[in-house]
């Protein structure tokens, strides 16, 4: 039961009864019931300035821990691009140098994706640009794998067929050395027509009419034909593993596109048909599509002596093609 509550009066002197009515009460309750708040909201202030809830507290060592993963992650995906530069490096200056294989350029194998954007999903929290970017470290890393395990799987084929490989590749002379009167060597040479110096594709062998003229290497007929270009009768073989070997002026021919030869099988004879300046065999060797010097593919016919002698008598003497 509630005490009543007096209050002494000096008119009357005497003790008066205080009475309260209701909208007092209800605005002493509820000026109390603000202050509680506002004391309370003060207090959660205070403390959450200078103390974590459980939840924050929880939620700050999953971030932290979050933090030291990303770095370990970043440091280990920095050896792995180390490890896998040397993999590169050694692909394309050794593996690659031995099987005869061209480089792999660096445009493929730094190449990034294309099309829509990858890392949408990553947009939009706090440590966006931490995950993203592993990400991107992380998709470049299995772009260049990849790469490098197609290079793999094409070398591995290069080797296993390393043994049809030695047999395909030009490597004799398309002309015995005792028919061969005079030589003219690759690169740039004076034309006999014009007398300015121009780019020689390949090598002349000046020879009688009629000399034989060899398969430099296993193959496939490619062309066999009348060339109105200027190389007049002239075969083209497609030995396989990127090398094909051409041989213009033909005087006779002795094989058919699609028929398969053998290194030294005989394909024709000399002659100075197309545009010539004599009896002579016009011989190139490509590599990859592109025109490649044919005296170094002589090696099972010259010795390191015959090699030097050829290359001072080819520098020395005038094409016989007229251009």
């Amino acid at each position: 039961m509630l005490k009543e509550k007096y209050r002494f009066n000096p008119e009357t002197l005497s003790y008066e009864r205080i009475t309260t009515t209701t909208k007092e009460k209800l605005i002493k309750w509820g000026i109390l019931f603000a202050a509680s708040i506002v004391i309370s909201v003060c207090y959660y202030a205070v403390y959450s300035h200078f103390y974590d809830t459980p939840k924050e507290h929880s939620m700050t060592n999953t971030l932290s821990a979050l933090k030291f993963n990303y770095q370990m992650l970043s440091q280990d995906l920095h050896h792995i691009d180390w490890i896998l530069s040397d993999i590169q490096k050694r692909d394309d200056d050794v593996y690659r140098t031995i099987l005869e294989s061209e480089p792999i350029p660096a445009s493929i194998r730094q190449a990034g994706f294309g099309g829509v954007n990858r890392y949408e999903a990553l947009e939009g929290y706090e440590n966006s640009f931490i995950m993203i970017a592993a990400a991107k470290h992380i998709d470049r890393i299995i772009k260049q794998l990849f790469v490098q395990s197609k290079s793999y799987d094409e070398l591995i084929y290069k080797a296993i067929n390393q043994e049809q490989m030695a047999a395909s590749r030009p490597a004799i002379l398309p002309i015995p050395t005792r028919y061969i009167k005079s030589e003219s060597s690759f690169g740039m040479r004076r034309n006999p027509v014009l007398g300015v110096v121009m780019m020689h594709t390949g090598m002349d062998f000046s020879a009688n009419t009629g000399t034989p003229i060899y398969a430099t290497g296993d193959g496939t007929v490619a062309k066999a034909e009348f060339n109105s270009g200027g190389y007049g009768r002239m075969v083209v073989i497609d030995h396989g593993f990127d090398y094909q070997t051409l041989y213009g002026h033909m005087h006779t021919i002795s094989v058919l596109p699609g028929n398969e030869v053998k290194r030294g099988d005989v394909i024709g004879t000399v002659g100075n048909t197309g545009r010539s300046a004599g009896p002579h065999l016009h011989y190139e060797v490509h590599k990859n599509g592109r025109y490649v010097n044919p005296i170094n593919y002589f090696y099972k016919d010259l010795s390191p002596e015959e090699y030097v002698f050829m290359v001072e008598q080819s520098q020395k003497n005038e094409i016989f093609d007229r251009w």
